[in-house]
């Protein structure tokens, strides 16, 4: 009896104890099946945060200072950026014509309309900054391009052109032709540029071309300096040059309104194989000159103005959107320069194709 009593005892204790392991593994299965839900649905939800923030209403803005093809570039990278970043991006571009008071104004309503980023190029280091950096005191993101300013940490970043490099390298190039042409004759030079609309960074392009000019052992004399940023006020403003010299020799051109101007000019004087015109800036219009024998324009410096645009306003609608982080110091990013010279037709129509251009043939 004893031991048909014992061995019940027995089996029940060892029923029980296999109850209580099948417990526990079904606890630990539901437990873990839990974690599992609640990790996939915090992805989910992470998921579903990212595509809101990435669909959000953003109002921002592009802003130029002048109506040429160089600014204009500018503003096709703007849209083209606010274009590609989606749905809920809504843009407005303006340009303030190298007016500094429409500027202030334009950034003072930027504000009162809520406008979240504005992506500029500013025309003045002193009285644009303190503006913008009301506006950044008012919770709004900037991004600067075409600038030539020391300090750009105020802001999330500038994206431009080194002047001084740029000029530089044209400079080198213009100097080849003129050593070519005139060895060590003294050479007479006139300058156009457009230090009355933004001093510092006309006056670095001219320093570029003129060191270049130095360095290479060029013979020179500057015997005109004058503003003309315009392509009419510029073809005004070098026909009088002309006139005033006519044993002119080069012309330094240090925009695209005045390397247009400047060379027209010398084409209408008849003296195409006289005096030799080197600008800045790259276009349809310019390299067409470029390759053309019977130009005067020899050479110039491409900028990069669409990429300045584009850069920005995406760099700009990114920060709004959360995707990258709002930079404690902005730093300055450059674009390089490219050189388009008559001497190397094939590389001029390369950057045409580049650019969206058809080549021109011989």
């Amino acid at each position: 009896m004893k031991r048909k009593l014992m061995a019940l005892l027995l089996v029940a204790a060892m029923t029980g104890a296999l109850a209580a392991c099948g417990s526990s593994s079904s606890s630990t299965e539901s437990s873990s099946d839990a974690a599992e839900e609640t990790e996939e649905a915090a992805e989910e939800t992470t998921e579903a945060e990212e595509e809101t923030a990435s669909t959000e209403e953003i109002l921002v803005a592009g802003v130029v200072y002048l109506d040429d093809q160089f600014q204009n570039l500018i503003t096709q990278g703007y849209e083209d950026a606010a274009a590609d970043a989606g749905e809920g991006v809504t843009l407005m571009t303006a340009n303030t014509n190298s007016d500094q008071s429409t500027e202030t104004d334009l950034i003072n309503t930027y504000m009162t309309q809520g406008v979240q980023g504005l992506a500029i190029s500013p025309l003045n280091a002193d009285a644009s900054v303190a503006t913008l950096k009301e506006a950044i005191d008012s919770g709004m993101l900037v991004a600067l391009t075409d600038c030539t300013m020391d300090d750009v940490s105020f802001s999330i970043g500038a994206w431009t052109s080194d002047g001084y490099t740029n000029g530089y390298l044209a400079g080198t190039e213009a100097a080849s032709f003129i050593l070519d042409a005139h060895g060590t004759d003294t050479v007479k030079v006139a300058v156009v540029q457009f230090a009355s609309l933004l001093p510092d960074q006309s006056a670095s392009r001219v320093d570029g071309y003129l060191a270049a000019l130095d360095d290479a052992g060029v013979n020179y004399e500057v015997v005109a300096d004058q503003d003309a940023w315009l392509q009419d006020t510029a073809l005004e403003t070098a026909d009088g040059i002309i006139t005033a010299n006519p044993d002119l020799d080069v012309i330094l051109a240090m925009n695209d309104g005045g390397t247009i101007g400047s060379t027209q000019a010398v084409v209408a004087a008849g003296l195409e194989d006289q005096i030799m015109v080197f600008g800045h800036d790259g276009s349809d219009q310019i390299s067409s000159m470029v390759l053309d024998d019977d130009s005067p324009l020899k050479a110039v410096v491409s900028q990069d103005p669409y990429t300045m645009g584009y850069n920005a306003m995406t760099a700009l609608i990114s920060t709004i959107r959360g995707e990258m982080d709002v930079p404690e110091s902005g730093e300055a990013n450059y674009i390089d320069g490219v050189v388009l010279s008559s001497a190397d037709k094939d590389a001029v129509n390369s950057w045409r194709v580049e650019q969206g251009y058809e080549a021109i043939e011989d």
